[in-house]
This record gives structure tokens, sequence and C-alpha cells, in this order.
């Protein structure tokens, strides 16, 4: 990080954002082009939980490139100035880095689907269907690593 002074190191902050938001930006790669997809999640054991649909352009370009990078913005306020040289922007971000992998296990499907229930609605223990989780695509970003930015 170029601006080091701006650098988030304390990882219980890093944690912080990562748990309190529900919405991450993921970037692939595929064949040279970037592909920029907002996706609700949740986060938990070092890793971030989505769900999809079956098919489409984001699980044909996994299938043939599943390295990632993820952006989450927390605590977004503009900072106003009588001048427009003096207008900023106080936030919070972390920028991820992963791998990105479907989940198969049933089980890990529905601690998954709670996990982003959880996040979204501070409310736990969803049950889910059998038959319903298994109709779900649930895609799981390993994080490779991960930096914090802050400015105020």
């Amino acid at each position: 990080m170029r601006r080091k002074e701006k650098q988030i190191t304390d990882q219980d902050i890093v944690l912080e954002i990562l748990s309190d938001n529900v919405i991450c930006r993921i970037a692939f790669s595929d064949n040279n082009c970037p592909y920029l997809v907002p996706m609700n999640y949740g986060y938990f054991n070092n890793a971030l939980y989505l769900h999809s649909a079956s098919e489409g352009q984001k699980i044909d370009v996994i299938h043939r490139n599943n390295k990632v990078c993820f952006e989450i913005t927390d605590s977004i306020k503009i900072i106003e100035s009588e001048k427009a040289c003096g207008y900023g922007t106080a936030y919070r971000s972390v920028i991820g880095f992963g791998r990105i992998f479907k989940v198969l296990d049933r089980e890990e499907k529905k601690d998954a689907l709670n996990r982003i229930m959880k996040q979204h609605t501070n409310k736990g223990d969803w049950s889910f269907d059998d038959s319903a989780v298994d109709m779900v695509t649930m895609l799981k970003i390993q994080i490779e690593s991960i930096t914090g930015k802050e400015s105020n």
C-alpha cells in the first residue's frame, strides 16, 4: 500500500469490516478482461460465502479462472468544504485476494446460508429444507491475503 498512514494494521478492525457489512464486489478475470459483480455475502473462518445462480457468466468464468479479488467498503461519509478541492470522503475498506470454489457439501451449504442470513438479519438458526439447499449454488472465497485502508 502506497499510503502506509492509511493502512489498517489492527486485524480486529479488518474482521469488523468483514463481519459488519453485507455487500462485496468481486473482480474476476476472463481472457484478460475484467468482470466485476456485487454480491451479498457472509463471512466466517477466513472465507466469504456467496449464493449464486447455477449458470451464467460468473460461473463460466470461475470454471476457467478461480482467482478473484474482492472489495468491501464500510462507513462512507462525505466531508464537505467551502472549496471543491476541500471535499473528501471518510471511509474504511478492505481489499482481498483468494480463490473461489463451489461448495458441494450440504451441511457446509446450510451453515453458509445461516452465516449469510445472520450477517444480514442479526438472526441465526434458520432452517433450510434439504431439497432447497440442494438447488442452491453456494460459492466460497478462501481468503489468501487482505489489507484494510481508512481515511478520515
